[in-house]
């Protein structure tokens, strides 16, 4: 079982390689640097600087998952789940649960009723995932106006 640990300033080469490799499964799927992927060389600090916490699976020195929170924007009751990727060579061996775990635990910690997310419409198998946790997809979308021409899918449960 690979340890979970959070990110570091050195993890910044590895994270964007491994969401890079997520994205790269799917058609027009591509990091944006230079917009909605900003953060990935600044992880820590980006998350620290929102109150959040990003945590990351390594193993033989590379990079295999990550997923992180911070407080939502739009219900101070909530949580949101950031950055949660696991590389194909590593599906199935628990890394995503055990990472939505932490989040969870985190959430109730924090005192949060609820936990959010948004996911890319293509991300199917993350879909699926997130309904077998008991998280209920929204009624409404959002198009994040980027390159990838990205839209996403709203979820939520109740902690």
């Amino acid at each position: 079982m690979l340890p979970l640990r959070p990110v570091t300033d050195r993890d910044a080469l590895g994270l964007t390689e491994l969401i890079a490799s997520c994205y790269g499964e799917y058609p027009n799927c591509f990091l944006c640097l230079d917009g909605e992927d900003a953060d990935l060389p600044v992880a820590r600090a980006h998350f620290a600087a929102r109150n959040g916490v990003l945590w990351v699976a390594e193993d033989d020195g590379a990079l295999v998952a990550s997923g992180g929170l911070i407080p939502s924007a739009a219900d101070p009751t909530a949580i949101e789940v950031k950055r949660l990727y696991v590389r194909a060579s590593h599906r199935r061996l628990g890394l995503a649960s055990r990472l939505m775990d932490l989040i969870e635990a985190e959430g109730r910690a924090r005192g949060c009723a609820r936990v959010t997310l948004w996911s890319d419409t293509r991300f199917a198998d993350a879909h699926r995932f997130y309904a077998r946790r008991g998280y209920t997809r929204g009624p409404h979308t959002r198009a994040l106006n980027d390159p990838c021409g990205t839209i996403e899918y709203f979820f939520s449960r109740p902690l």
